[in-house]
Protein backbone atom coordinates (compact mmCIF):
# COMPACT_ATOMS: atom_id res chain seq x y z
CA UNK A 1 0.00 0.00 0.00
CA UNK A 2 0.73 3.77 -0.32
CA UNK A 3 1.54 6.64 2.29
CA UNK A 4 0.25 9.67 1.60
CA UNK A 5 1.91 12.62 3.35
CA UNK A 6 0.93 15.84 2.79
CA UNK A 7 4.19 18.36 3.52
CA UNK A 8 3.08 21.68 5.17
CA UNK A 9 5.98 24.12 5.68
CA UNK A 10 5.41 26.43 8.67
CA UNK A 11 5.13 30.03 8.18
CA UNK A 12 6.91 33.44 9.14
CA UNK A 13 9.03 33.01 12.42
CA UNK A 14 9.24 35.97 14.68
CA UNK A 15 13.63 36.34 14.02
CA UNK A 16 12.64 35.69 10.82
CA UNK A 17 15.26 35.46 7.92
CA UNK A 18 18.73 33.39 8.87
CA UNK A 19 18.93 30.08 9.05
CA UNK A 20 16.61 29.06 11.78
CA UNK A 21 17.97 25.14 11.64
CA UNK A 22 16.90 23.87 15.51
CA UNK A 23 16.63 27.21 17.04
CA UNK A 24 13.18 27.32 18.59
CA UNK A 25 11.40 30.45 16.84
CA UNK A 26 7.27 31.42 17.21
CA UNK A 27 5.36 32.14 14.68
CA UNK A 28 4.52 35.30 13.61
CA UNK A 29 0.57 36.87 13.27
CA UNK A 30 1.18 36.34 9.46
CA UNK A 31 3.24 32.89 9.75
CA UNK A 32 -0.43 31.86 11.43
CA UNK A 33 -2.17 33.07 8.47
CA UNK A 34 -0.07 31.56 5.58
CA UNK A 35 -0.39 28.24 7.40
CA UNK A 36 -4.05 28.67 7.96
CA UNK A 37 -4.85 29.58 4.14
CA UNK A 38 -2.69 26.92 3.46
CA UNK A 39 -4.80 24.22 5.21
CA UNK A 40 -8.78 26.60 4.34
CA UNK A 41 -9.74 23.35 2.80
CA UNK A 42 -8.86 20.63 5.00
CA UNK A 43 -7.92 17.10 3.50
CA UNK A 44 -9.12 13.41 4.87
CA UNK A 45 -6.28 13.40 7.31
CA UNK A 46 -5.85 10.76 9.77
CA UNK A 47 -2.98 12.21 12.31
CA UNK A 48 -1.12 15.59 11.93
CA UNK A 49 2.63 15.14 12.40
CA UNK A 50 4.92 17.94 13.44
CA UNK A 51 8.66 18.71 14.19
CA UNK A 52 8.95 19.49 17.86
CA UNK A 53 9.95 22.94 16.98
CA UNK A 54 7.69 25.45 18.09
CA UNK A 55 7.33 26.86 14.74
CA UNK A 56 5.31 23.60 13.33
CA UNK A 57 4.27 22.24 17.02
CA UNK A 58 2.15 25.23 18.04
CA UNK A 59 -0.28 25.24 14.96
CA UNK A 60 -0.10 21.43 14.76
CA UNK A 61 -1.96 21.46 17.93
CA UNK A 62 -4.28 23.67 17.11
CA UNK A 63 -5.12 22.38 13.86
CA UNK A 64 -5.63 19.02 15.33
CA UNK A 65 -7.83 20.46 18.03
CA UNK A 66 -9.46 22.11 15.63
CA UNK A 67 -10.22 19.11 13.36
CA UNK A 68 -10.56 16.80 16.28
CA UNK A 69 -7.30 14.34 14.76
CA UNK A 70 -4.69 12.98 16.71
CA UNK A 71 -1.45 15.09 16.62
CA UNK A 72 2.03 13.55 17.28
CA UNK A 73 5.96 15.04 17.24
CA UNK A 74 8.79 13.48 15.34
CA UNK A 75 12.52 14.87 16.51
CA UNK A 76 13.98 13.58 13.33
CA UNK A 77 11.93 15.79 11.06
CA UNK A 78 13.43 18.88 12.51
CA UNK A 79 15.43 21.21 10.01
CA UNK A 80 19.56 20.27 9.42
CA UNK A 81 20.98 21.78 11.98
CA UNK A 82 23.57 24.27 10.99
CA UNK A 83 26.35 24.45 13.53
CA UNK A 84 27.84 28.33 13.83
CA UNK A 85 25.56 29.12 10.98
CA UNK A 86 22.22 29.19 13.27
CA UNK A 87 20.23 32.51 13.10
CA UNK A 88 23.12 33.42 10.61
CA UNK A 89 21.77 35.31 7.47
CA UNK A 90 23.07 34.46 3.80
CA UNK A 91 23.93 38.32 3.92
CA UNK A 92 26.46 37.89 6.34
CA UNK A 93 27.82 35.00 5.73
CA UNK A 94 28.21 36.61 2.26
CA UNK A 95 30.86 39.14 4.81
CA UNK A 96 32.11 36.22 6.91
CA UNK A 97 32.05 33.17 5.14
CA UNK A 98 31.88 33.58 1.32
CA UNK A 99 33.89 30.55 0.36
CA UNK A 100 31.63 27.91 2.67
CA UNK A 101 28.74 29.48 2.05
CA UNK A 102 29.50 29.09 -1.86
CA UNK A 103 30.51 25.59 -1.41
CA UNK A 104 26.82 24.74 0.51
CA UNK A 105 25.16 26.06 -2.33
CA UNK A 106 26.93 24.37 -5.22
CA UNK A 107 26.23 20.95 -3.46
CA UNK A 108 25.25 20.67 0.77
CA UNK A 109 26.41 16.70 0.70
CA UNK A 110 29.72 18.26 0.16
CA UNK A 111 30.11 20.58 2.47
CA UNK A 112 28.99 21.33 5.90
CA UNK A 113 28.56 24.21 8.16
CA UNK A 114 31.14 24.34 10.44
CA UNK A 115 29.97 22.22 13.86
CA UNK A 116 26.74 21.68 11.70
CA UNK A 117 25.08 18.52 10.39
CA UNK A 118 25.92 16.78 7.65
CA UNK A 119 23.65 16.78 4.98
CA UNK A 120 24.16 13.00 4.47
CA UNK A 121 23.26 12.47 7.94
CA UNK A 122 20.10 14.48 7.79
CA UNK A 123 18.85 12.91 4.67
CA UNK A 124 18.90 9.54 6.77
CA UNK A 125 17.35 10.98 9.86
CA UNK A 126 14.48 12.14 7.48
CA UNK A 127 14.18 9.22 5.41
CA UNK A 128 14.24 7.09 8.64
CA UNK A 129 11.57 8.59 9.92
CA UNK A 130 9.32 8.41 6.22
CA UNK A 131 10.26 4.80 6.62
CA UNK A 132 8.96 4.29 10.04
CA UNK A 133 5.54 6.21 9.01
CA UNK A 134 5.27 3.92 6.22
CA UNK A 135 5.45 1.58 8.40
CA UNK A 136 3.33 2.32 10.92
CA UNK A 137 0.48 4.28 8.99
CA UNK A 138 0.18 2.89 5.37
CA UNK A 139 -2.83 3.22 3.88
CA UNK A 140 -3.48 6.66 6.11
CA UNK A 141 -3.21 10.17 4.96
CA UNK A 142 -0.66 12.11 7.33
CA UNK A 143 -0.78 16.00 7.50
CA UNK A 144 3.33 16.65 7.87
CA UNK A 145 4.00 19.86 9.79
CA UNK A 146 7.70 20.56 9.20
CA UNK A 147 10.37 23.18 8.05
CA UNK A 148 12.17 23.98 4.18
CA UNK A 149 15.14 21.40 4.66
CA UNK A 150 13.36 18.53 5.68
CA UNK A 151 10.36 19.29 2.40
CA UNK A 152 13.04 20.36 0.09
CA UNK A 153 14.86 16.78 0.48
CA UNK A 154 11.92 15.13 0.38
CA UNK A 155 10.80 17.09 -2.55
CA UNK A 156 14.04 16.74 -4.44
CA UNK A 157 14.37 13.06 -4.10
CA UNK A 158 10.65 12.72 -5.31
CA UNK A 159 11.32 14.59 -8.67
CA UNK A 160 14.64 12.81 -8.83
CA UNK A 161 17.03 15.85 -8.77
CA UNK A 162 20.43 14.98 -8.40
CA UNK A 163 22.69 16.09 -4.85
CA UNK A 164 23.55 19.44 -5.89
CA UNK A 165 20.37 20.53 -6.76
CA UNK A 166 18.67 20.26 -3.45
CA UNK A 167 18.69 23.85 -2.55
CA UNK A 168 17.33 24.70 -5.86
CA UNK A 169 13.70 23.45 -4.87
CA UNK A 170 11.59 26.67 -4.24
CA UNK A 171 10.04 25.84 -0.81
CA UNK A 172 7.92 28.89 0.77
CA UNK A 173 6.63 29.62 4.42
CA UNK A 174 3.21 27.98 4.16
CA UNK A 175 3.44 26.34 1.03
CA UNK A 176 1.74 22.70 1.17
CA UNK A 177 2.89 20.01 -1.25
CA UNK A 178 1.40 16.19 -1.47
CA UNK A 179 4.08 12.48 -1.54
CA UNK A 180 3.31 9.10 -1.78
CA UNK A 181 5.43 6.85 -0.16
CA UNK A 182 5.20 3.06 -1.34
CA UNK A 183 6.58 0.06 0.28
CA UNK A 184 9.90 0.47 -1.38
CA UNK A 185 10.53 4.17 0.31
CA UNK A 186 10.08 5.80 -3.62
CA UNK A 187 8.91 8.97 -3.16
CA UNK A 188 6.46 10.21 -5.67
CA UNK A 189 4.88 13.95 -5.75
CA UNK A 190 1.21 14.39 -5.85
Amino acid sequence: MTLRLDLLRHGETERGGGLRGSLDDALTPLGWQQMHQAVSKPAAWDLILSSPLQRCARFAEALAAQLSLPVAFEPDLQELHFGDWEGVSTSQLMESDAEGLGRFWENPYTFTPPNGEPVSAFSERVRGAVRRLHQIHDGQRILLISHGGVMRLLLAQARRLPCEQLLQVVVGHGDLFGLDVDADGLLTEV
